[in-house]
């Protein structure tokens, strides 16, 4: 398993590396830390930042260097100057997983997901993992949040290939979106008898939407059994990813797992609404997957 962690030396990120050894397997672990020094924009006094900025990189490399030392097979320290996101995102297709801090240095204690990392989890089409400090001292709390979809299926299988989920409790949650919001009919709806909700339109879809949950929840528990976890599954009804942030705040958990679909153009947004509400919003870890290449 190829991890790539970015580290500014900020103690988000020091947080982010106990994080994501705590979660991943341990077996044939090859961790590469990357150390992005941001570009110098001007000619004069270019080579003196150059070996200034190479001095504090290898020394921020070192100390992550110090943190991973015996978790893996193989670590290995690298050094770079750039756009620190840019070349996050250009490495981050050779491997099984990105492990970022939500901040880094110089974010505020307000802001949820800063600026490196934001762009990380837009443009990245591998795996990511926004690492958060974990709530449990043993055994994981996991939230997958389920919709039936490729991303969601291969978000679950990254989950079962890479992360240690022995001893761990897990909930599978699908969330059924209120169809009557998405027909106009909010002001409306309250006032609908039980009759006129099951003839509209809106009650046609919802019902159809009632009988895929279970379908989907199961779907998503098969791709689970026999890992050693205890799984639960629930279904609930609303907005998804408001739906899934309660939930995760509720219950406590360390993880939430997600498949993201979205436009691949680097130059738009390439998270869809949910995956990227609950990377900037979760109490806690989420791991992002981006639907398979078709």
């Amino acid at each position: 398993m190829k991890v790539l962690i970015p580290t500014d030396g900020s103690p988000d990120a020091q947080a982010a590396i106990q994080t994501g050894l705590r979660l991943l397997r341990a077996e044939d672990r090859n961790i590469d830390l990357l150390c992005v020094a941001p570009s110098y924009r001007k000619n004069v006094g270019r080579k003196r930042y150059e070996e200034r900025i190479l001095s504090e990189t290898t020394e921020i490399l070192e100390k992550a260097r110090e943190a991973v030392s015996g978790e893996a097979h193989e670590i290995r320290s690298i050094p770079a100057i750039g756009s620190p996101a840019a070349v996050i995102v250009s490495r981050a297709d050779d491997y099984d997983v990105t492990i970022i801090g939500p901040k880094g240095a110089g974010a505020g204690q307000n802001i949820a997901l800063g600026p490196v990392a934001s762009r990380v989890v837009e443009h990245a089409l591998a795996p990511v993992l926004v690492a958060r400090e974990l709530r449990s001292e043993s055994g994981l709390r996991i939230l997958i949040a389920a919709d039936g979809s490729a991303a969601s299926a291969s978000a679950i299988q990254t989950l079962t290939r890479i992360f240690d989920l022995r001893g761990s409790e897990i909930t599978i949650l699908h969330v059924t979106e209120t169809p009557w919001v998405h027909l106009g009919l909010e002001d409306d709806w309250e006032t609908y008898d039980e009759d006129e909700k099951l003839q509209s339109e809106a009650g046609t879809i919802e019902k159809e939407l009632t009988r895929e949950s279970g379908a989907i929840v199961e779907e998503a528990r098969e791709l689970l059994r026999g890992l050693g976890a205890s799984v639960e599954t629930s279904i609930d009804e609303g907005n998804p990813a408001d739906a899934i942030l309660g939930e995760a705040e509720r219950g406590q958990y360390d993880l939430i797992v997600v498949g993201a679909s979205g436009t691949r153009d680097l130059k738009h947004s390439m998270l869809g609404s949910v995956s990227s509400k609950l990377a900037w919003n979760a109490p806690c870890s989420v791991l992002i997957v981006r639907e398979p290449p078709r």
